[in-house]
Parts: structure tokens; C-alpha cells; sequence
């Protein structure tokens, strides 16, 4: 019943609202593109029925000319197509406007619980205790990262967020102004972003969002938990990786690290500054002016001035201060104004966002090499060394490096960086920067290369601040985590350092190349039994650890329904914090409103607190266990066969849009790690990859092997052991729905033409196979008659946004033709692959 009020609902409030300012916005009159927004829905029904009838994209394209326009010259054609693009990528962002307008209406028909919900849940058993025992220390940190899908400017978002205002309140005539602006205004950049671009980009939601979002969501609950003395001040906290994260990007530089600290802590002191500037308006008494005045002096200054910085004890001390007098002297009038900034001082401190550290462990490695070498104590590399005497070297060995003694960039720029830290903590305070995370982590030098660098960089070994975060993320990393973790647990300097960090440790699993590694299950399978281990070791040692997952994007990066995923986590998983990333446009999708922000921040407030408080303590029985084994295998193997496939690599580089990730001005971070000529997985980044195959409209690694090996089950006569796997394990049942929404968003139609193509035919009609098999099979054990059943609102949404990007879709898949049957018009057709790009990464919301 509530969710056929909520699509009703959507209907009302998002699809019959984007049709009408849908059809205002196609009969605008741009400068040198008229006639062509009333040519976008003849385009799309006849993209839509020929693909249906099994015609080519350069078909459809062809005949849409003839019949439609009178361009009969290619290169008025391809002047039309990419203002195709240009209305297509506007329509997205209207529509995106329109539904995010909708938000809180929908949100009133949602079956989701809210903190709320919580709230009266416990009235109702009286058990106020125990969840105010929980929540005075759990939180969830949302950490931003900079992947290459997150590339509106910020003067876009200005729009789009005007757009917002202006469709609730229905004025139509500003709603037509603005549309003119958005389609006057690129909505691109024109270069490739620095990484300090894309720092400013996400810094401006965080000042214009979050800041006011999060401090609302603390007020909430300290209003309603009945707990007078509630200070958990870091029930949500922010993460930042854009300046951070060198992990693939060489453009990331300690200068650029040192930058983006200043401008998280400079942002943060903006907003400071202009919440006491309203409140000096109403605390007007004599008797405060003098600690508001200087304080409001130095918040200024802190503005401005990189060099002047104003701690947390001293902008708390003022605030303090003014609170003493205004209870004593002048009857608490405007307190709880005061007491709300007072309280966003103790969330943000004075860093806004934590800036993490990441670098793969490859770059570690040639990192401690060559300074051991440049020492004498090796001659070429580091396997002259027993384990014994490398340990020996990162733990007990002295040096005092300057990063001027070595001639290697990445030598330089790690040392300087590690140096650095320290600073950074200096002026944004402890937590401002105290995390270092390392990719591709195998074995215990992960975590003791950065460990040996920091004491070799002139960090006390009692004075490194830092927490040092392995991120087990391929099928041999998640295997070798339990011997790693013990083994560093057993190293007595290792765990003096975890006893200054409150036996604490942070350990990140899977991320987005887990699934590109192993499958879409047997990856997702990987990373809740290697939790499920370390939750073990971890507490046989005395250590409280939290998970730090890899989330936002797709299903195939780790993305899906957040509560879900959280909520169907077994008893055996350790639950003291929520951590996770928010990948690519999924910042702006789904945190990017402050009504967003909350309500996605209470779900995962929530999502933990089931788990304890209210929810049933999910467990996975021996026999269930070994089913999900029996599958992810069989699913491994499919997917496994279809990586060793000789035309796998040869058909994302000639048939995709692949090496197009690289040439667009999305993010700054190059499409692949490395160099070399002969392209291979393992270079391939998890964002192009997983993009790729979701512009083809493919979605492979979403999916791709459970087909096969349910299927298998079923010719068995077992098919009701999965069945009873949906039915009765939620985090089956949670992965299966992913699937469900990476097939929703498939569409073979769009490359069937490739299917009579000589060399990659066969190869095509694997993936076509599989994908209607996955389709079939799911929808048998789920005993649903379409996808995504009981989601009609998502369901609708993705129809709508699918429907917006067709046209765009068919004009890419006829380029990438027209590129291999080498056009003289070749590099007008490949910036037409680069330019629609953008269109459909934004329609589809989490599609790398």
C-alpha cells in the first residue's frame, strides 16, 4: 500500500513535472540550435522502435535524417548530434532537479526508519538505555573520494540547486529563466581538473550542504534521545580523499596535500565566521561583545590567511565564554543558537573533513627500495634481505631523510609528503589527517613499509598519530588478511603503536577491484567472510576494529542499497562503526541535498543499530553457507572464463569506450595505472572499467556467472535451495537485488549490431546469453515477474532516465562504428564517444 501511494506520488510530483518543464525547456530558443529540442522526441521514439526491430545505430540514424531533417552533408550531421548531446545532457539535469525536488514528499511514503522511527520504537519498549548507550559511541564516517564521475562545476550545482527551489515552489516563469541559463552554460570543463579543482568542486557541497545537514542531524538526536549529557560529537563524520588519495594519480603532490588541508580548514572557518555573524545580530548584550568581537576577529583573519590559524580550544574557549555570560547576565535569551554553533564546533574542529593519505603498495615498495639502496645496506632490490633483516631495517633502523637526496619523483614527493604530516595535523588538528591507507595490500609489509617510513622520516615512533589502514581488496589480499593481521598483531613495536591508538584498527576490504578480481559474488561473498575472520582475530586480540567499505558507485564498485547492504550484515561482523566511501556522482545523487544528506546519514545510523537494538541477529547456517560457496565458485568460474577470454581486453579497448575515459575532462586521474603499450587487466581501473561496460549498456561485472550457476543448481533439481537462500538469508537476498538493478539498466539492444560483427560476434553473444539467463534465474528464485519488482519507484525513475539518454546512446554506438571503419570524419566521431560520456554517467547516477 505505501509504495503504490509513493509511485503515485512520483508520478505526480516527478514525472508529470519533468514533462511539462521537460517540453518547455525542447522549445527554447538557443543561439544556433533551433529546430533541434523539437527534434529530440522524434529521435528518441525512432532510436527506441529501430533498435526494438534490430537496426543498426548508423541505420537509425541514417533514416532519422532522411526522413526527419534535410542534412544530407555528414558534417551537418555530426553538428546536429553533438547538439543532441548538448539538450541530452540538460535533460538529465533537469530531470535530476525535478526528482530531487520531489525528495521529501516521497520520503513520506517510504518504508525506510527513519532516526525517528527508532525513537518511537524504543518509547514503545522503554528501553531509552540501550540506545542511548549505542549512540553516545557509534557513528558512521562518510568518507568523499574524487573519483573521475564527479565533474559538475560548482556554478552548475548553483543551478541545479536554484532549479530545486524554484520546481517546489512551481514558478514557472523563473524556472524559465534558469533553464536558459543552464542552457547557455557548459556544463564541462574545459581542461581536465587538477586535484585541487576537484577538492574546491566537493569543498563547495560540503560548505553548502553538509555543514548545515549534519549539524541539524546532531541536534535531532541530541533533542530526542533523553540523554542530557549527550556529547557523541562524532556520530557522523566526514572523510576527504581529493588531495589525499595519490593511489594511480602521480598529479597528486604533497604541495597538493598541503593545500587541500587549507582549504577544508579556510572553508571551514567561512562558515564559522558567517554563522556568528548572524548570531551577533541577536546577541547584542554589553557584557558579550568582547568574547564574540575577538573571536569574530579571528575567525577572519583564519579565513583568509593560511599562515594565521585559530585552534579548536581557542574558538570553543570564546564561545564558552559568551555562554557563561549570557546564562548569568542575560536569562540564556538565543542559547540554544549559541549552543548549536558551540555544537558544530566540537563535529567539525577545526578540519571540516578528515583528509585520508592513500598509495598502493607497489609505490611503497620501490619507495623503501631505493632509500635502502641509496643507504648501502642493498645493491639492487629488497630480495637480498631475509625477512629478518627487512624487519630489522623498517623497525629498528634510524635514518633522517631529505627528500632533496633522492633523484626519483615518487621517492621525493613521499618523503616530502610524509614530513609534512605532521604540519598538516599542526594547523587542522589531530584528526584533520590521521589516517594512511594502502592499496593492494598482500602481506605485512603493506602496513610496515609506511610504518618504517614514517619513524625513517623523522616521526617518534610514540608520536606517530596516524592510523595505518590496509585495504584487502583482490581474492589474494582478503585470503592472505588473517595471517597478515595476526602476524603484525604479534610484532611487539607493531602493537605498542596500536596500544597509543586505543588497540584500535581500521581495515578496509574489497573496494572496486574485488569485483573486477572475482565476480560479482564471489567477491561480495569474499569480503563478508574475511570480515566475519578478522572480527575474530581482532577481538582474540584485544583489538576493536572497524570496517572501512568501499561503497557509492554501482553494485560492480561496492554501491547498491547502503541500508541493505548494512543491515544484512551476520552477528559475526564487527559493528562500531560504519565507514564508507561515496564514490564519483554519487555524491550530488545521493547525498547531495541536505534533506538527501540526513536521510541517507540516518539510514546508516539506523542500518548499524538494527543490528543490535532492534533487528533480528542475522546468522548464515553451515549448510547455507556452503550453498553461497557452492554458487560464488560456479559463478567465479564463468566469470573467470570470460577474463581469460582472448578477445576480453580486445573488446572493452576496440568496442567500448574504454581509452575515451582518458581523453574526457572528467577527473584528473589517468584511466589506467601505468604505462605500458600492451593494455591488461590488472592495469585497468575499476571506474573505466566498470564505466564501460555500463555505456555500452551491458553492466557485466554486475552480474555476469550467476546465471550460469544457478542455472546449474536447477538442472541438479536444486533450485529451491536458492530459492530458500532469497527467501531466508538477507545478505543473499541484498546481493540478488543488486543484480537485479545492474540488469534493470541493461540494454543488448543498443550493440546488437555487433553480433554479425567478424571478430567479436561470439564474444557478444556470451555476454548476451548470460545476461538473459541471469535475468531468467533470478527472477525464479526471487519469484518476481519482473526486475526490481518492489521497487517501482527506482524502477520508474531508471525507466524515465534510460528513456532521457537513448538518443545519446545510439549517437555513441554509431560513432564508435563509424571510428573503426576509419571515417575521414574519425576524430570528430571519437569526440563525440568523449563528449557523451557525461550525459549518461550523470543519467544513470551510480554507473562507475
Amino acid at each position: 500500500m505505501q509504495q503504490s501511494k509513493r509511485l503515485t506520488e512520483f508520478k505526480k510530483s516527478v514525472t508529470n513535472k519533468f514533462n511539462i518543464y521537460n517540453s518547455l525547456f525542447l522549445s527554447l530558443p538557443y543561439a544556433d540550435m533551433e529546430n533541434v529540442g523539437m527534434l529530440v522526441p522524434l529521435l528518441f521514439d525512432h532510436c527506441e522502435k529501430g533498435l526494438q526491430q534490430g537496426k543498426k545505430p548508423q541505420e537509425i540514424l541514417d533514416t532519422f535524417f532522411a526522413n526527419f531533417t534535410e542534412m544530407n552533408a555528414e558534417s551537418e550531421r555530426l553538428d546536429f548530434m553533438f547538439r543532441i548531446i548538448q539538450y541530452v545532457e540538460r535533460q538529465v539535469v533537469l530531470y535530476d532537479s525535478v526528482e530531487d525536488a520531489a525528495f521529501p514528499k516521497l520520503q513520506e511514503y517510504t518504508n525506510s526508519l527513519s532516526i525517528n522511527d527508532y525513537f518511537e520504537l524504543v518509547n514503545r519498549s522503554k528501553n531509552w538505555d540501550k540506545i542511548a548507550k549505542k549512540l553516545s559511541t557509534f557513528s558512521a564516517r562518510i568518507v568523499l573520494t574524487a573519483h573521475p564521475t564527479q565533474f559538475y562545476t560548482p556554478a552548475v550545482l548553483d543551478i541545479i540547486a536554484e532549479l530545486r527551489a524554484l520546481i517546489d515552489e512551481n514558478r514557472i516563469d523563473d524556472i524559465d529563466l534558469t533553464m536558459q541559463q543552464l542552457g547557455l552554460t557548459s556544463l564541462i570543463n574545459a581542461k581536465k581538473p587538477t586535484p585541487l579543482d576537484e577538492a574546491k568542486n566537493i569543498i563547495h557541497i560540503l560548505r553548502n550542504t553538509y555543514y548545515n545537514a549534519i549539524g541539524e542531524l546532531f541536534q535531532y538526536v541530541k533533542k530526542n534521545i533523553r540523554d542530557a549529557n549527550f556529547d557523541n560529537y562524532n556520530i557522523i563524520k566526514l572523510g576527504f580523499w581529493p588531495g589525499g588519495d595519490r593511489d594511480g594519480n602521480p598529479f597528486v603532490t604533497a604541495n597538493i596535500t598541503n593545500q587541500v588541508a587549507d582549504e577544508l580548514r579556510l572553508t571551514l572557518m567561512k562558515c564559522y565566521y558567517n554563522e556568528l555573524k548572524v548570531l551577533r545580530k541577536k546577541l547584542t548584550f554589553k557584557g558579550l561583545q568582547s568574547p564574540i568581537n575577538e573571536l569574530n576577529i579571528k575567525l577572519y583573519k583564519a579565513m583568509f590567511q593560511e599562515n594565521f590559524v585559530i585552534g579548536y580550544d581557542e574558538i570553543i574557549e570564546k564561545l564558552e565564554e559568551a555562554k557563561a555570560i549570557l546564562v548569568s547576565e542575560y536569562h540564556s535569551l538565543y542559547l540554544d543558537d549559541l549552543n548549536q554553533l558551540i555544537d558544530k564546533v566540537h563535529i567539525f574542529k577545526t578540519h571540516f573533513a578528515a583528509l585520508d593519505i592513500r598509495q598502493d603498495h607497489s609505490k611503497h615498495h620501490l619507495v623503501v627500495e631505493t632509500i635502502l639502496r641509496q643507504k648501502g645496506i642493498i645493491k639492487g632490490d629488497l630480495s637480498e634481505l631475509s625477512d629478518d633483516e627487512l624487519l630489522d631495517n623498517l623497525l629498528n633502523k634510524d635514518f633522517n631523510l631529505q627528500d632533496d637526496e633522492f633523484d626519483i619523483d615518487i621517492v621525493r614527493d613521499t618523503i616530502k609528503n610524509i614530513k609534512q604530516l605532521k604540519d598538516i595535523q599542526a594547523k587542522n588538528g589531530e584528526q584533520g589527517c590521521n589516517r594512511y591507507i594502502i592499496s593492494n595490500s598482500e602481506d605485512i609489509y603493506s602496513v610496515l613499509f609506511v610504518f618504517g617510513l614514517f619513524r625513517w622520516c623523522g616521526w617518534k615512533e610514540e608520536e606517530i598519530t596516524f592510523d595505518i589502514i590496509p585495504l584487502f581488496e583482490t581474492m589474494k589480499g582478503m585470503d592472505a588478511s588473517e595471517e597478515v593481521m595476526q602476524t603484525l598483531f604479534d610484532t611487539p613495536k607493531y602493537r605498542a603503536h596500536l596500544r597509543r591508538r586505543a588497540d584500535a584498527h581500521t581495515i578496509m576490504l574489497g573496494f572496486s577491484d574485488g569485483t573486477k578480481d572475482g565476480g560479482y559474488l564471489k567477491a561480495n561473498w569474499s569480503i563478508l567472510k574475511t570480515k566475519e575472520t578478522l572480527s575474530g582475530v581482532c577481538e582474540k586480540n584485544g583489538i576493536k576494529v572497524m570496517f572501512f567499505d568501499g561503497r557509492g558507485g554501482p553494485p560492480a564498485r561496492g554501491g547498491g542499497k547502503t541500508h541493505r547492504f548494512y543491515a544484512a550484515q551476520t552477528k559475526d561482523v564487527a559493528n562500531h562503526e560504519i565507514q564508507l566511501t561515496i564514490q564519483g556522482q554519487t555524491i550530488t545523487s545521493t547525498y547531495g541535498t541536505k534533506e538527501q544528506f540526513i536521510h541517507n546519514a540516518e539510514q546508516l545510523l539506523t542500518a548499524g543499530l538494527s543490528n543490535n537494538l532492534f533487528g533480528e541477529e542475522h546468522t548464515i547456517s553451515k549448510i547455507q553457507r556452503d550453498l553461497i560457496e557452492e554458487l560464488s565458485e560456479l559463478s567465479f568460474a564463468k566469470y573467470d572464463s570470460l577474463k581469460q577470454h582472448d578477445k576480453f581486453i580486445p573488446y572493452l579497448e576496440h568496442r567500448s569506450t574504454l581509452k575515451y575515459y582518458a581523453q574526457a575532462n572528467i577527473g584528473s586521474r589517468p584511466g589506467k595505472r601505468g604505462n605500458k603499450a600492451q593494455l591488461t587487466l590488472s592495469d585497468l581501473r575499476a571506474i573505466s572499467f566498470v564505466g564501460s561496460w555500463s555505456q555500452l549498456k551491458q553492466n557485466v561485472p554486475g552480474y555476469f556467472g550467476l546465471g550460469s550457476a544457478i542455472q546449474k543448481f536447477k538442472i541438479e533439481g536444486r533450485i529451491s535451495e536458492v530459492e530458500s537462500l532469497y527467501k531466508e538469508v538477507p545478505f543473499f537476498r541484498a546481493l540478488m537485488h543488486n543484480s537485479m538493478m545492474s540488469l534493470a539498466k541493461t540494454n543488448f539492444n543498443l550493440t546488437g549490431y555487433l553480433k554479425e560483427d567478424q571478430e567479436f560476434g561470439g564474444f557478444w553473444n556470451i555476454l548476451h546469453d548470460e545476461c538473459l539467463l541471469s535475468e531468467k534465474m533470478l527472477l525464479e528464485i526471487s519469484g518476481h515477474k519482473i526486475l526490481m519488482e518492489n521497487e517501482e519507484v527506482s524502477r520508474e525513475s531508471i525507466k524515465i532516465r534510460e528513456k532521457i539518454v537513448l538518443p545519446l546512446l545510439v549517437i555513441q554506438q554509431n560513432a564508435l562504428y563509424h571510428i573503426t571503419q576509419e571515417s575521414k570524419y574519425k576524430a570528430l566521431y571519437e569526440k563525440i564517444v568523449t563528449r557523451s560520456l557525461y550525459g549518461n554517467i550523470n543519467a544513470s547516477r551510480n554507473s562507475a
